[in-house]
């Protein structure tokens, strides 16, 4: 019986491959936590993507306005579907770069709040592209939506 105590002991005792279980162990968490950091920057950049997007979309809608009415048009040059057509071809440039075939833009017009001004509605709708699907979690969807008001 001696015998048999005294291996047990020995590997007891023995601390040699403690480094790889711990890793084992904490490794998958620890680099979950780092793409979860990844992911969060990567989701941030597209919110804030989309919200410039909406502005620029915006400003572009505000401008065709305004040349109509300097040219005695007095109607707005851009439907919603040339505006939509507009918001998506930014989006996939510099600096937003955004993968337009997970952006969909809505620009509907509305009843107006203010007297004598049009306004319309702009959604974007974006799936962000997710780095955490070793851990089940596909594409993010987020929805920026601004109103627009034309004069």
């Amino acid at each position: 019986m001696i015998r048999t105590t005294k291996p047990l002991a020995n590997l007891y005792q023995d601390r040699s491959g403690s480094v790889i279980v711990e890793f084992a162990i904490l490794g998958p968490a620890m680099l979950a936590m780092l793409f979860g950091v990844l992911q969060f920057g990567i989701g941030m950049q597209n919110y804030n993507a989309l919200r410039s997007i909406s502005a620029d979309l915006a400003r572009y809608a505000v401008i065709d306005a305004q040349d109509a009415a300097a040219q005695s048009d007095m109607t707005l040059r851009d439907t919603n579907d040339e505006l939509e057509a507009y918001a998506e071809e930014i989006a996939g440039a510099a600096p937003y770069g955004l993968q337009t075939d997970r952006l969909t833009v809505t620009v509907t017009s509305v009843v107006t709040r203010i007297d004598e001004a049009s306004e319309r509605t702009i959604t974007l709708q974006y799936n962000i592209p997710s780095v955490l699907g070793m851990i089940g979690i596909d594409s993010i969807p987020i929805t920026y939506t601004r109103p627009v008001f034309i004069a």
